[in-house]
């Protein structure tokens, strides 16, 4: 897939899915959009920027996302997540208020959740390129079979994760994985959509950072430090 960068964790679990025609597919769709002149986000080096950043073994929560971000200068491969210097998103917004909400964290003034990323927070996209202003562009292309079987990776290990999905198309994606609630070992969590058309309908005051870092504290695991650092 290009000049990408993926840790061994995911690369060897996932290799049959890199040598399946599907994907082969996939990127012969991308290198054809690349020839033809599109703008891709984000850049290939990005596109498995989340896995490379949180190992499979690291991964302690999972937040799903649909799309990268088609602006230019936004997507880095997390998803609700921004590179340096570009305005925060609508949706990331109501997560700050949320978090400050649920465990009094002030909102960040900027919208880079590597630092998430960093302790095992895994920022997963269902799809993981999108063509420059054009939304779910590249919807249905491959990318949805590919995150989900980075899901059933995840699903499979025998220590418990904590799974955040927000939005009715998340909570289809992850529908399989094994939830606490049906006598499984997953805490899934479940809200509508942060974004502004939805998140005064149960995203706010839904509490899932606080229920989160208790499930994880309740198994034997490090809580998520929610705070993220300053840039400057």
């Amino acid at each position: 897939m290009g000049d990408v960068k993926l840790h061994p964790s995911w690369l060897e679990p996932l290799r049959s899915e890199f040598d399946d025609p599907y994907m082969q597919a996939l990127r012969s769709f991308l290198v054809a959009e690349k020839a033809a002149g599109k703008h891709i986000f984000p850049k290939s080096s990005n596109w498995f920027r989340a896995l490379d950043l949180t190992p499979l073994e690291n991964v302690r929560v999972v937040i799903l996302g649909q799309d990268p971000y088609h602006g230019e200068n936004q997507a880095h491969g997390l998803c609700f997540s921004v590179q340096p210097g570009v305005r925060t998103p609508p949706s990331l917004v109501n997560i700050y208020k949320e978090l400050e909400s649920d465990l009094g964290i002030p909102p960040a003034r900027h919208g880079f959740l590597e630092h998430w990323a960093e302790q095992g927070v895994l920022l997963l996209n269902a799809v993981l390129t999108v063509q420059m202003g054009m939304a779910a562009s590249h919807q249905g292309r491959g990318w949805e079979r590919f995150t989900d079987a980075v899901i059933r990776l995840i699903n499979a290990r025998p220590e418990p994760v904590v799974f955040m999905l927000w939005g009715s198309y998340a909570q289809k994606k992850a529908a399989f994985v094994d939830s606490v609630d049906k006598g499984g070992r997953h805490l899934v969590l479940k809200a509508v959509h942060p974004s502004p058309l939805s998140a005064y309908g149960g995203f706010f005051g839904c509490g899932h950072f606080s229920k989160a870092n208790a499930f994880l504290k309740a198994h034997g695991q490090k809580p998520i430090d929610w705070r993220l650092p300053d840039l400057s």
